[in-house]
């Protein structure tokens, strides 16, 4: 079966960057888009950033200007860039294939910002 792969997450100060990864463990066919959620202690899972297959990029008000989604097609993997990040962005964070049939999630990775 086919998973998602991520990596990147970590400790880092207010105003620091961190980048994550994903990558599919094997092909997936039709992968629309691929997205960053991410779920804080006793909230919601929420979007951070997708890109679609056409490369248009959607984000999150909170994020705007501070994170950047791109997307590798060959490697059928997607990053995402975090820079200037802030307490709130506290979280773990997924990443998420959309194929035509089926979604898949990645298991999470820890992202911790605290001085």
């Amino acid at each position: 079966q086919v998973q998602l792969v991520e990596s990147g997450g970590g400790l880092v100060q207010p105003g620091g960057s961190l980048r994550l990864s994903c990558a599919a463990s094997g092909v997936i066919f039709s992968i629309r888009d691929m997205g960053w959620y991410r779920q804080a202690p006793g909230k919601q899972r929420e979007l951070v950033a997708a890109i679609s297959s056409g490369g248009s990029t959607n984000y999150a008000d909170s994020v705007k200007g501070r994170f950047t989604i791109s997307r590798d097609y060959a490697k059928n993997s997607v990053d995402l860039q975090m820079n200037s990040l802030k307490p709130e962005d506290t979280a773990v964070y997924y990443c998420n294939f959309k194929a035509r049939y089926v979604d898949y999630w990645g298991q999470g990775t820890q992202v911790t910002v605290s001085s």
